[in-house]
């Protein structure tokens, strides 16, 4: 059976090409023991992606020029030879960048029953929700009646986060930048910053406006100029959770930091970063707890979608644009 997938030939400097990646076939062998063969129905593309295309390890491998990328992706088991699965059982698993995927069972997860669409254990439901759960809960340590605020608050992680904080009772702003997305958050009743055009000192004194007390949690998505403006408003004991700085991740030389980490000592806050797969066992508390709420239409949440596997390079540049609105994904 012929299997189709996307690899990369070099590890680039700067913003990936669109021709750095390239489509190629391969003929997968026969079964073996333990194996599951899966149908991918939906891939998922995310800005950590970047990091494993600079050759570098970091927290995760980089990914190996030639071989297909990876990615999490939900599909169909179509033949098995694992006691666990059975043909048509849906699962989730991390051979994405792929039409056809063939794996030990021991990697691949059955999808939980919660009748909501699969692709959602790929957003709201999957590592982006949970890194927004672990972030406020674990690391940021969130208290009834905290304000809060979001940086990237229209993408995946950060629009459930918004969400999350909002349901504790205190103030939460968002930063975003397209008008699409400050409208939508908006209406879930988060108010807004628009970072577009602005340096610093700006964001600081429109964050300032939209919370004068100031914010007992940071989550971060963006770095840059978000993160300094988030620094000059925080309040004593203030936590700051950082989950992401995008604005870097395709920098060519090294990005000077905040001209303001004083802030941390003045205002006695923390600034801890953390990475989703060291919390990973805690996943079950996350889905008891959000599982039910998005079921319930609690949470909203939103997807951009780009169809056919030949369009997974264009869904994953598309992120760094700020062109998805909540979880970008990849329709087969």
């Amino acid at each position: 059976m012929q299997a189709n997938f996307f690899t990369i030939h070099d590890y680039p400097q700067g913003t990936p090409p669109r021709e750095l990646f390239e489509l190629r076939h391969t003929t997968l062998p026969e079964l073996s023991d333990d194996e599951v063969r899966i149908r991918n129905t939906w891939l998922s593309v995310d800005p950590y992606m970047r990091g494993r295309m600079s050759g570098v390890q970091t927290y995760v491998a980089p990914f190996e020029l030639g071989a297909p990328l990876e990615g999490a992706a939900v599909g169909e088991v179509i033949e098995s030879r694992h006691a666990r699965f059975k043909i048509g059982d849906r699962v989730r698993h991390m051979a994405g960048w792929r039409d056809l995927a063939q794996l030990k069972g021991e990697v691949v997860e059955p999808l939980p029953d919660l009748g909501v669409p699969e692709q959602a254990y790929l957003g709201v439901l999957g590592m982006p929700g949970m890194t927004a759960w672990t972030g406020l809960n674990r690391i940021a340590n969130l208290r009834e009646g905290d304000n809060v605020l979001v940086s990237a608050a229209g993408g995946a992680v950060g629009s459930l986060a918004v969400q999350l904080a909002k349901s504790r009772g205190g103030t939460v702003v968002g930063i975003a930048g397209a008008p699409d997305k400050l409208e939508w958050l908006e209406q879930l009743g988060i108010r807004t910053v628009n970072y577009r055009g602005k340096d610093a000192q700006q964001l600081s004194a429109d964050l300032k406006a939209a919370c004068p007390d100031g914010f007992d949690v940071y989550f971060e998505n963006v770095g840059g100029a978000c993160l300094e403006a988030a620094l000059n408003n925080l309040k004593v004991g203030a936590r700051i959770a950082v989950c992401g700085l995008i604005s870097r991740y395709n920098d060519e030389t090294p990005d000077p930091g905040p001209s303001n980490l004083a802030m941390l000592l003045v205002q006695r806050a923390r600034m801890q970063g953390f990475i989703i797969f060291d919390h990973w066992t805690e996943y079950p508390h996350f889905l008891e707890e959000v599982g039910p709420r998005v079921a319930k239409g609690e949470i909203d949440y939103e997807e951009t979608v780009e169809e056919g596997l030949e369009r997974t390079p264009d869904a994953f540049l598309k992120l760094f644009e700020g062109a998805n609105r909540g979880k970008m994904l990849v329709r087969l």
